[in-house]
Order: structure tokens, then C-alpha cells, then sequence
């Protein structure tokens, strides 16, 4: 566990006994309030940062990697810290804004943090990681009967939380050794939360779930492992792509086991001779069920592929691991096989054809080659069989001059890719971004002028891509899309940033970039609140 400073911080161990802390939210003002959940709404989960600026005291702080702080725990300046401890993260309050499709506000549904007074059953509490902008993904469920999200067992304002290890699945080598569970949340269409917690994801984080409501489980996307090597079984195992049943019993009553991997992939299966480092290249960033197939992207990390994935419960679609899932596979609701000395899960992953197959470590500039080379897949949504958008979250360059962030401006990938199924194969057809405003600076109220001296990039940050979004098909043939925005500049850890909710109207059949597929802003997150995720209410 982390030492304790004077100061206030608070550390995953001592959950218990800080859950009943206050911990206010600040909602955004509802200007057309209606009560409950109401379906074809947004629904879009907000981080709010609590930490005052005696959470840490600078020069006395020590932070759980054994780092002294360098900086308080204003917001402005609090993840400065980042700079001399690379796990720097502070948990964070999660709220469900609920809007209307044009963004005005509903009303706003607070996550349980265990406080008294609040929409707690028992202690039930989950939280997310403020800077953290893999994370915080909404996903409805297949039959839209609830929505979920991942987040953290934990109150706020504890420091490093996401990387600390998960109480079973030890990691000795972990720098950060705290214990904290991972966890799912769930809310349906009567407005009522449900958790449970994994043991799943130890050393970083999981990013996103989905319900199946066939099978009746979540299936998840995430990563593992922040130390020195992989001699940890469950490390292994509990990465990528899990299998998680849900507890139907309040928190306190869980005992989670060991995590259950629901898929594998190694690079081995396609025409690469040497493996990576085990538990590598199933660094998942978001997870989709279409026809009872799942489906995974993989975005970041300099190991495996990133790219499109499927889980393939036939043993058939991808001899050579590419392909596409065989009609009428059953979807997996078993756990896949691992290898009980290393930790490995079987390999019963594939890359969807027409996707990307070079291996991460073999590009050096993304833009070069085109879709081929795309780095920063992030959330996926099929409009129908043979329509496939997928956002690329942009190439977190920060190069500035003449007024831009001028790598973020050159991007062409970065926004919302559209694919079509021709012949067998994923074929790409262009990328929406117009009107994202990609590498121009935007003002956020409440931040210093000037330069960052940290960063030595301005205060002011600009959209660098798209993170996680969702989509309708309508009526006209037009295809609504809604995305969160990631970003670039600002303050000194760019996934704290203020950022942004958008919108584009594409044509479904269209195989070019239509002239008014355009972006609109529908809102700016304000200093200290950051969006993560978006979908339609439960009941849509």
C-alpha cells in the first residue's frame, strides 16, 4: 500500500471507511426536466473531478509508485504529477447525463458512490479515473433493455487506483500495490443500478462492457498488467477480452474468483514467426455484439495488431486469422480454454477481414498507407450487415505552431471511419471529419492563458479524434452518429482535458464522403468534467 502524506489523499485501501465522505457532483442545469429515463435520448456518462487543492500537498505527497508530488491537487495543475509518476491518476464521480438528440438537457442520473444519502444499495460504489480516456464507455444492451459501463470499486479522490492490482489477481512487480477491484455497472430502463466486481483487468483498466441479453452476460474489453513481466497467470488471463456473470447482489456480498477470458489472440496466427510477450496483444479498447457475434478493436500499445477483431465460437471462420464469422455461430458463453502454466487463452480470436493485419510495432507513421495503417481504433457500431463505422481516436501528437496543433490538423483517418462488407471483405470507404475542428484550438473557461510550461504547448486544446460514439439508421436512409471527442494540448495529462459531444448526419448507401456530413458541437464539457461515453437510454 501507499505511504500517507499529512495531506488528505485518500488510498483504495481505506474504502470502507471513506465511502461515506462527501463527494459532490456538480449536474449540469436541466433546462427541459422531465422525470426518468426516456427512451430515444442520449445518455452520455460525465466525470466530475472532486479533488481540492489539499488533496495533495506538493514537496510532502508521496504518491503510490514511492514519487513525491510535484504539484497540488487543483485541477489545473494536478496532473503535473504525471511527470514523476507515469500511473498518476485520480479517481472521479461518474453522472449519466441524460440529453435530447440535439443536446439539450434532461436530467442527470448520479452512479453510487456510498455516500450516505445516496442512490446506494448497501455500499455499492464505482468510479472512474479522471484522465483516463480509455475508459468510461456506454454500451446498451442487445435486446436495449439496459445500459452498462466499467469503472472502479473505490470512492474519489484516490490517487493511482487504476493501476493498482486487483485483490486476486496479485502482481508482484507492480509498482503500484494497491488493491482494487474492477468493476461493471449496469442501470436499466426503471432508472435502477446493479454492480459487480472482477477481479479482471488487475494493473490497469477495464474499458468497456456489453450485456448480452441472450446468453445473460457481460462481455468486456480491457487491459492488464503493469509490471515488469508476465509470470502472473492471472495477469494473463485476465486481460483483453473477459467473460463476467453478473452478481445480482450488492457489492459487499460479492466474492469474485479468478477473471475468465471469453477469447484470445496471438500474432502467431497470422504470418509472424515470433510471439509477442504473453498477454500483449489482446490490449482491447471496445467491444460490440452484432447477430451474436463479438466483436473487439484493439488501438494502442506497440504489440499485437490494431485492428478489428471477432470472437469465432466455430474454430472455422480464420485458419489463417483473418476472416469473417461463419453464419449463424452461436455467441460464446463459456469461458475460453487457458493455458494452465502460462496463463495464455486459446487462440479463438480472428482479425475481420479487409482490417488491418501489420503488426503495431512495424508502423512508424499511421497516416502513411492509409486504413491499412490506422493506430487508434476505438469504439465500434454496425448500422446493419454490411455498414461498419468504427472511431479512430487521432494520433495524440501535440506539435504546435502557427497557431495549430499542425499533426492533429494533418490527420485523415481521425474521426468516424465508415467500412462496407464487398465480396467477403471489410473495404474502407472514407472518414468523417468535417466541422471536428481537428488540431484548432478551442477555450476552455476556468484554464490559465498562455503556455502550458510542462507541456510547452498552449492551454488551450484542440480535438485530436473520437473515442466512443453510437448511431441510429432513420427512416430517410440517414445515419445519426454521436461521439465523444479526445484531445491534445491543455492541461499536462491531455485525458483530463474539457472536451466535447458531437454529432454528424452520414447517408447510409452513400460510398463517399457526403458535402453535409458535417460535425456540430452539441455541448463542451467545462473545467473539471470530462465526457467519456455515449448511447441511447436504456428502453430506446
Amino acid at each position: 500500500m501507499k505511504r500517507m502524506s499529512p495531506a488528505r489523499t485518500l488510498t483504495a485501501g481505506a474504502l470502507l471507511c471513506a465511502v461515506g465522505a462527501s463527494l459532490a457532483v456538480a449536474a449540469p442545469a436541466t433546462a427541459d426536466p422531465r422525470p426518468g429515463l426516456i427512451p430515444g435520448d442520449l445518455l452520455v456518462s460525465r466525470l466530475h473531478y472532486t479533488g481540492a487543492p489539499d488533496l495533495i500537498t506538493p514537496g510532502v505527497t508521496v504518491l503510490p509508485t514511492g514519487a513525491t508530488a510535484i504539484a497540488d491537487g487543483s485541477y489545473e495543475h494536478v496532473w503535473d504529477n504525471a511527470t514523476v509518476d507515469a500511473n498518476f491518476g485520480v479517481t472521479a464521480p461518474i453522472s449519466l447525463d441524460q440529453l435530447t438528440t440535439s443536446g439539450a438537457a434532461v436530467n442527470t442520473t448520479a452512479v453510487p458512490t456510498g455516500a450516505p444519502g445516496s442512490s446506494s444499495t448497501g455500499h455499492d460504489v464505482l468510479s472512474g479515473s479522471f484522465s483516463s480516456k480509455s475508459e468510461g464507455a456506454l454500451n446498451l444492451s442487445t435486446g436495449g433493455s439496459a445500459v452498462t459501463f466499467m469503472g472502479y470499486v473505490s470512492p474519489s479522490n484516490v490517487l493511482d487506483a487504476s493501476n493498482g492490482n486487483t485483490p486476486g489477481v496479485f502482481d508482484p512487480t507492480n509498482p503500484d500495490a494497491q488493491s482494487v477491484y474492477r468493476g461493471v455497472g449496469q442501470l436499466d430502463a426503471n432508472g435502477r443500478f446493479s454492480f459487480t466486481s472482477t477481479n479482471a483487468y488487475s494493473g490497469d483498466n477495464g474499458r468497456a462492457a456489453i450485456l448480452d441479453e441472450s446468453t445473460g452476460k457481460y462481455y468486456a474489453a480491457g487491459n492488464s498488467n503493469n509490471g515488469e513481466g508476465t509470470a502472473t497467470p492471472g495477469v494473463i488471463y485476465g486481460t483483453g477480452a473477459q467473460l463476467i456473470t453478473p452478481a445480482g447482489t450488492p457489492q459487499q456480498a460479492q466474492q469474485p474468483g479468478q477473471p475468465t477470458p471469453v477469447g484470445g489472440f496471438g500474432v502467431t496466427q497470422l504470418d509472424v514467426t515470433k510471439a509477442d510477450k504473453l498477454g500483449k496483444d489482446t490490449n482491447f479498447a471496445a467491444v460490440a455484439i452484432h447477430d451474436g457475434v463479438v466483436y473487439y478493436t484493439k488501438g494502442s500499445g506497440s504489440n499485437g495488431v490494431d485492428t478489428v477483431y471477432f470472437v469465432d465460437t466455430t474454430g472455422t471462420a480464420c485458419p489463417t486469422g483473418v476472416g469473417t464469422p461463419v453464419p449463424g455461430a452461436a455467441t460464446p458463453a463459456t469461458p475460453d480454454a487457458v493455458d494452465p502454466v502460462t496463463g495464455e487463452p486459446a487462440h479463438n480470436m480472428c482479425v475481420l477481414a479487409g482490417f488491418p493485419t501489420a503488426l503495431a510495432k512495424s508502423i512508424k507513421t499511421p497516416e502513411v498507407g492509409g486504413p491499412q495503417n490506422s493506430t487508434a481504433f476505438g469504439a465500434l457500431w454496425f448500422a446493419n450487415d454490411t455498414t461498419l463505422y468504427v472511431a479512430d481516436a487521432g494520433n495524440g501528437t501535440d506539435t504546435f505552431s502557427g497557431g495549430s496543433y499542425t499533426a492533429a490538423a494533418a490527420q485523415s483517418l481521425a474521426g468516424i471511419q465508415k467500412w462496407s462488407l464487398v465480396g467477403g471483405s471489410w473495404k474502407y470507404d472514407y472518414t468523417l471529419q468535417s466541422g471536428l475542428g481537428l488540431g484548432t484550438p478551442y477555450t476552455v473557461a476556468g484554464l490559465p492563458t498562455g503556455t502550458n510550461p510542462l507541456t510547452g504547448v498552449p492551454w488551450t486544446p484542440a480535438v485530436d479524434g473520437i473515442k466512443n460514439f453510437t448511431g441510429k439508421v432513420n427512416a430517410d436512409g440517414s445515419v445519426s452518429l454521436y461521439g465523444v471527442t479526445t484531445s491534445i494540448g491543455g492541461v499536462s495529462d491531455y485525458g483530463a482535458n474539457a472536451n466535447k459531444l458531437v454529432t454528424v448526419t452520414d447517408q447510409l448507401t452513400a460510398g463517399t464522403v457526403p458535402s453535409t456530413a458535417t460535425f456540430h458541437t452539441l455541448r463542451t464539457a467545462a473545467a473539471g468534467d470530462v465526457y467519456r461515453g455515449v448511447s441511447f437510454t436504456p428502453g430506446s
